[in-house]
């Protein structure tokens, strides 16, 4: 059978579904949806054309239709493309020239610009004060209890360890070496990585595990299998469930809202927290390498985004300087 484009993009797009994250899979139907109106414009009639008269230099009309988007989502686009044109090459569709495809993308392709990491530092320490003033905060319930105890050691934890926040919701209570303070994960890139945790997250996660010794006993589930950070909702009731992603954002908001007031919600992200853990570490040493390999950057080059004064900083520099 000969598919046509249409076929083609729609059988591309099925099989990134299957092996990638809803919102990846998203992503690349809009990409492919911009391709298929680059090719319409270009007069194929991507409903009746076999996938196999589709020649590399679409991915060049593709790159110029894109200039007009930002170099981050061109790129990304472009990579959507080209995977395109190697899921045809692999499920034998077509036979396309795949050095050419990369060499076209490679030359039209913009370079993002290096953006500096922004947060409010300053508001961040104002939270994590705020978060760890909550084990003393008065109660009507037991829930309540666990629901400040829970959001007080996750926000902590986030902010000594440099964990993303999908790896601190995945963590169990198995994973923590409460010995050697570390605890090995599957991170980015299904690489396996070894988190280091301060005195101060430990103290909140054993202070919140001993407030929830009675609901995991009665789980009937071994201990270690347990998620660190659990569920204390009415949905969940007495069974001990993982929070999702979804909840470690929404448990940032409501602490930031109460923390900083509803006008901060949204300054402060879950990726907020990674952004202080780096600028922390390399704060306190200067070591750019040490802060690359707590942070798990593959490339040294995005940790170095970090390795900028603020502004007070460079204000005490310069009098320093020509003031004294």
């Amino acid at each position: 059978m000969t598919y046509t484009i249409a076929q083609a993009i729609s059988a591309y797009i099925d099989n990134v579904s299957l092996s990638r994250s809803a919102h990846t899979a998203r992503t690349y139907e809009n990409a492919m949806r911009a391709f298929a109106d680059v090719l319409k414009d270009h007069r194929l009639d991507i409903e009746t054309t076999p996938v196999t008269e589709l020649k590399e230099d679409a991915v060049g009309w593709f790159a110029a239709a894109l200039k007009d988007y930002a170099p981050a989502t061109e790129r990304l686009y472009l990579t959507s493309a080209s995977g395109f044109y190697e899921f045809l090459a692999a499920e034998r569709l077509a036979d396309p020239n795949l050095p050419r495809v990369r060499l076209l993308v490679r030359q039209r392709a913009r370079r993002p610009g290096i953006r500096l990491p922004q947060f409010p530092r300053d508001q961040i320490e104002k939270v994590l004060d705020y978060a760890l003033e909550l084990a003393a905060s008065p109660t009507e319930s037991e829930a309540e209890r666990l629901l400040n105890l829970r959001d007080r050691a996750f926000l902590v934890t986030l902010a000594d360890t440099g964990l993303r926040v999908h790896e601190a919701c995945k963590l169990r209570r198995g994973d923590i070496d409460w010995n050697e303070a570390k605890a090995v994960i599957i991170g980015k890139g299904d690489k396996e990585a070894v988190i280091r945790f301060s005195m101060r997250s430990l103290e909140a996660l054993k202070l919140y595990l001993y407030a929830r010794n009675a609901l995991d006993g009665a789980s009937g589930r071994p201990l270690t299998s347990l998620p660190l950070f659990a569920r204390h909702d009415k949905g969940a009731g007495k069974r001990v469930k993982p929070i999702t992603t979804r909840t470690g954002q929404n448990i940032i908001s409501r602490r930031v809202s109460e923390a900083l007031g509803p006008e901060a919600v949204g300054t402060i992200t879950p990726h907020s927290f990674r952004h202080y853990f780096v600028t922390t570490v390399l704060r306190a040493t200067g070591n750019l390498k040490m802060a690359q390999e707590l942070a798990r950057h593959r490339n040294i080059a995005v940790t170095q985004r970090y390795a900028h004064l603020s502004d007070d900083e460079l204000d005490r520099g310069y009098t320093e300087i020509f003031d004294k």
